[in-house]
C-alpha cells in the first residue's frame, strides 16, 4: 500500500497540505462547483433540451473539433519548431527564439485583428486565395476569414507556444548518445526517430497537447474577430455563452460552460491517463 505521505528532509508537510486543498479551493473548486450546482438545478429535462439545441450542439461541436484539430497540428509542427531551435544554429535564432512567444504576449483582441487584416480576401494572405486570384483560377476561390478555417487559423496561432515551450527543455536534455548507439547498431534515421527520439518526448509532447487544447477551446479574444459568429457555421462556444448572459439567461450559459468543463476534464483526463502509461513504459514514475 502507498504511503500517504513521503519521506522528506523539508517539514510542513501539514500545512502545505493543508494550503494547497484551501488555494485550489478558493481559486479552483468553489468556483467551478457553483456553475455545475447552478446547471444541475435546472433539472435534467431543461438541461437536455439546452445542450441539444441546434446552436448550441453546433457551437460546441465547431469550439471542440477545431481545439482538437489545432492542438494535433501544432503538436506535430510545435516539434519541428522546437527542434529546429534547440538543435540548430542560425543566423536569426534568438528572434525566432522571441518570436514564438508573441502569442503570449500580444492581447488577445490584437492578434484577432491582426489576424482578420491579413486572412480577409482585402488582406496579405487572404487576397492570394480571393476570386481572380491564381489559386482561385485553378482550385476555386478559398475564404479564410469569418469561417471555421480562420477559427482554426487563430487557434493554431494561439497555441503553437505551449507545445515549443513544452518540449524545448525535455530537447535539451535528451542524451545525443542515445542517437548515436542508435546510428552505432545500424539503425536508419527514421527507426531512431520514431524507435528513441519520439518515444522519449512522447510525454512532454503530450503535455504540450493537452495545454494547447485547453487554451484553444476557451478561447474567445482571438476568435471573435475573425470568426464571423455565423449561427451554425462559425459561431463557437464562449461567444454562445456570452451570448446567453447577454439575453440574462444565466440557466442556458451555465448548461453550456458545465458541458464545456465535463467534455474538457474528460478529454484532458484521457491525455493524461496517456500521459502517464508512456512515462511508465519508458521507467519514469511520478
Amino acid at each position: 500500500m502507498p504511503q500517504f505521505r513521503t519521506p522528506s528532509a523539508i517539514p510542513g508537510f501539514g500545512l502545505t497540505y493543508g494550503f494547497v486543498w484551501l488555494y485550489l479551493s478558493i481559486i479552483i473548486l468553489i468556483p467551478l462547483g457553483a456553475v455545475v450546482l447552478w446547471a444541475a438545478s435546472l433539472g435534467p429535462a431543461k438541461l437536455v433540451a439546452i445542450l441539444t439545441r441546434p446552436d448550441t450542439f453546433s457551437a460546441l461541436r465547431l469550439s471542440f473539433g477545431l481545439s482538437l484539430l489545432a492542438a494535433g497540428v501544432n503538436a506535430v509542427f510545435g516539434l519541428i519548431v522546437a527542434w529546429v531551435l534547440t538543435r540548430y544554429s542560425f543566423p536569426g535564432r534568438r528572434f525566432f527564439d522571441a518570436a514564438v512567444d508573441l502569442p503570449f504576449a500580444l492581447p488577445t483582441a490584437v492578434a484577432g485583428i491582426a489576424l482578420t487584416a491579413i486572412y480577409a480576401q482585402n488582406g496579405w494572405v487572404g487576397s492570394l486565395f480571393a476570386p481572380g486570384s491564381l489559386w482561385a483560377s485553378v482550385f476555386g476561390p478559398l475564404k479564410i476569414a469569418y469561417t471555421p478555417l480562420g477559427i482554426f487559423v487563430a487557434l493554431v496561432f494561439i497555441g503553437l507556444p505551449f507545445v515549443v515551450r513544452t518540449l524545448q527543455p525535455v530537447l535539451v536534455d535528451l542524451d545525443k548518445e542515445l542517437e548515436e548507439a542508435s546510428a552505432t547498431l545500424g539503425a536508419r534515421r527514421p527507426t531512431t526517430l520514431f524507435k528513441v527520439i519520439l518515444p522519449t518526448l512522447a510525454p512532454a509532447l503530450l503535455t504540450g497537447f493537452a495545454l494547447a487544447f485547453a487554451r484553444a477551446v476557451g478561447e474567445y479574444g482571438s476568435v471573435i474577430f475573425i470568426a464571423g459568429n455565423i449561427p451554425g457555421v462559425s459561431e463557437i462556444a464562449p461567444l454562445l455563452i456570452i451570448t446567453r448572459l447577454e439575453q440574462f439567461d444565466y440557466g442556458g450559459a451555465t448548461a453550456i460552460a458545465t458541458a464545456m468543463l465535463a467534455l474538457s476534464f474528460v478529454i484532458l483526463l484521457l491525455v493524461n491517463f496517456t500521459e502517464a502509461w508512456s512515462r511508465k513504459r519508458l521507467g519514469h514514475v511520478r
